[in-house]
């Protein structure tokens, strides 16, 4: 049965929707890592160093998270800005 066409087939479409679900995984894993290091960066320039408690609640923020951030973030005038908002948006 292993030897047939149709199981080739059907295991080769398996193996193609896995890779593919693995490499979005990974992009949007990576475009997290990303956006959340860039968003560190920003508030680091305006604000000077930042808490590694308030950097380790940015890195866990969700994509749609880090993105509402980013927006909200210009904003802020103060580090207690940042830390409003985290406590708003996190749960």
């Amino acid at each position: 049965m292993q030897e047939s066409v149709i199981y080739q087939d059907i295991l080769q479409k398996g193996e193609h929707r896995g890779e593919r679900r693995g490499v979005l995984r990974g992009e949007r894993r990576g475009r997290r890592l990303g956006e959340g290091r860039t968003i560190t960066r920003q508030l680091k320039h305006r604000f000077g160093e930042i808490d590694e408690l308030l950097i380790k609640r940015i890195k866990n923020l969700t994509i749609k998270q880090l993105d509402d951030l980013a927006a909200a973030l210009l904003d802020f005038s103060q580090v207690g800005d940042l830390v409003n908002w985290l406590n708003q948006h996190q749960s």
